[in-house]
């Protein structure tokens, strides 16, 4: 209501009973913010976080405050810190709020999908604002950028960069590390972006212009090294490590990092993966493939952070379960940001974590490893042949896995056999009605002869966005926006749904008991489910929600993500 001395006055009263009151000291902040006095408000945001460190809020408020008063590293420091702590879910919607984001998106939308002309979008300031944006900058560092309209700008400003370091222009610290953001975005995306042939051709150029330099040992401005990572990952480059052997700015030396040491890294992590089954279904081999070429995710933030900061505000105090010593079974783990998200609420547990693809197990391994974490063994292992491991859990997870198996169904029983009596298992699996869309979406795949390829991967994406309309599904789904995503989502070699009837049937045959889905995102679904069966609604009764998923078929958009127990004996 904007009645700032009442909401000060009261915010003063809190703190004379309590001077480490988080949610006052922030206010205070925000206020001083609004009324223009950034330096008060910095110092209000710095006590606030001084008492809660691991308040992303807090941080992303200064960050803001420092950067009104020019401290413009402190300001990147507090954003980036903001975005690990779990801001990074939010971050499109703040960008997109930026007085200067949207007026860029305004500019392209009046004519999307038509091109806009360069000079006509970035004007006679060029690219500079946008390179200004330091939220912006933390963010195409930290994580995926879910979002079709930033997605269209940044890629008309990877062509405006292209064509300064082509040009050899002069450019201020700003540019420079505005494209090491963007190469690094495009990096986690694994290049997804969509781009004319005159565009891939300069590109292709550039990259060409830097390779011949480094093997005559000239000058590389660092505009054009960054430029090129924003195209190409810098890992696959012939004679690559020599850009480690030179001197570079630090925006620089984060993208070696990411795209360079961090990648033999995992080429190092390979070796001590051990195989603990062989890989022998054709259809188990064929995923393999697909995952060795596209780990899916490529994530960067500690994927438990809410939990994490609550933990150690001492908010949140381990449960007897949580503390206890219990083998654990990954059944699939990727990149491990499941396998670590377990770690850490079950931190005396012994994790065994597996999957197909080496690839998603070696970034598992450096993600773990960088973490500190101790309790995870990754292993390389198909699920239709871990009964031979000699092996049982109290409990085990297995989410987002059974349906690409050759045999769903024949997996799932495998995974019973490894459960002890007593335990639960952790299952999430394809919905067949919510899933429609995809549906659609592959058929469509297969009837204009898209190929599971990078090139057709973009070609087929950029189709989408001029047909949005008619997929929006698809272009609010994260996945969307990476390329092991894209791949995972519309172009998986295999794919089985299922539906509530099947997975109740598999539950009583098995003599499994249904201990219900996992909270939604939306809570609005549990009182419609509620209202549907006045008096009745038990949200353990399988036959209940079925036929609320027939009234309500987007209800599992991601998918059946539900916990099953085995009887004790």
């Amino acid at each position: 209501m904007r009645r700032f001395n009442e909401a000060q006055e009261i915010c003063r009263q809190i703190l004379a009973r309590e001077p480490a009151h988080v949610q006052s000291l922030n206010l205070l902040g925000l206020m001083a913010q609004a009324s223009g006095d950034h330096r008060a408000a910095a110092k209000m945001f710095a006590k606030a976080i001084a008492s809660d460190e691991v308040n992303a809020a807090c941080h992303y408020n200064a960050g803001n405050a420092n950067l009104a008063l020019g401290n413009r590293a402190k300001a990147s420091a507090h954003f980036s810190k903001a975005l690990a702590l779990g801001m990074d879910a939010k971050a499109v919607s703040f960008i997109l709020q930026s007085p200067t984001v949207t007026a860029y998106v305004g500019r392209i939308a009046g004519q999307w999908p038509l091109p806009v002309p360069s000079a006509e979008l970035f004007g006679s300031e060029g690219i500079a604002p946008l390179a200004g944006d330091l939220f912006l900058r933390s963010a195409m560092e930290a994580t995926t950028l879910a979002s079709m309209q930033l997605e269209v700008l940044l890629g008309y400003a990877r062509t405006e960069l292209l064509r300064l370091a082509s040009n050899k222009s002069d450019v201020d610290d700003d540019i420079v590390a505005f494209a090491c953001a963007l190469a690094r975005q495009c990096f986690i995306n694994e290049y997804v972006n969509g781009q004319a042939a005159v565009e891939s051709e300069a590109a292709g150029a550039l990259r060409d212009r830097l390779l011949q330099d480094l093997a005559s040992g000239a000058t590389i401005t660092p505009l054009t090294l960054a430029v090129v990572a924003a195209y190409f990952p810098l890992h696959a480059l012939p004679a690559a490590d020599v850009l480690l052997r030179r001197d570079w700015p630090a925006s620089i030396a984060g993208l070696l990092r990411v795209q360079l040491r961090e990648p033999r890294e995992e080429m190092e992590e390979r070796s001590a993966i051990p195989t603990l089954t062989p890989i022998r279904n054709d259809v188990s081999v064929e995923v393999m493939r697909q995952y060795e070429e596209n780990p899916y995710p490529r994530w960067t933030v500690n994927p438990l952070t809410a939990f994490t900061a609550d933990r150690a505000r001492g908010r949140t105090v381990a449960t007897a379960e949580q503390r206890a010593e219990r083998d654990i079974l990954i059944a699939g783990c990727g990149t491990g940001s499941h396998a670590i998200q377990i770690a850490q609420v079950y931190p005396n547990a012994r994790l065994l974590a597996v999957d197909i693809s080496m690839t998603s197990l070696a970034y598992a391994r450096r993600k773990t490893r960088e973490l500190g974490l101790r309790n995870i063994e990754y292993a390389q292992a198909d699920i239709l042949e871990l009964g031979a491991i000699d092996r049982t859990f109290d409990s085990i997870e297995s989410v987002g896995v059974l349906h690409h198996l050759a045999e769903p169904m024949a997996g799932w029983r495998v995974l019973v056999s490894l459960l002890r009596p007593g335990g639960t298992m952790r299952i999430g699996l394809y919905s067949d009605p919510a899933r429609r869309v995809i549906v659609e979406a592959r058929a469509r795949i297969s009837a204009r002869g898209y190929r599971a390829t990078a090139d057709d991967i973009r070609r087929c994406r950029q189709d989408i966005f001029r047909e949005a309309d008619q997929w929006k599904p698809l272009i609010g789904a994260k996945d969307f926006y990476s390329m092991s995503g894209c791949r995972d989502l519309l172009f998986n070699v295999m794919e089985h749904r299922l539906t509530i009837p099947e997975i109740a049937a598999f539950l009583s045959e098995h003599g499994l008991t249904f201990q219900g889905f996992e909270p939604f995102d939306d809570p609005a679904v549990l009182d419609q489910f509620r209202k549907q069966f006045p008096g009745t609604a038990d949200e353990t009764n399988l036959d209940q929600w079925h036929r609320f998923e027939v009234a309500h078929p987007e209800t599992f958009w991601d998918m059946y993500v539900f916990t099953a127990g085995k009887k004790a004996q």
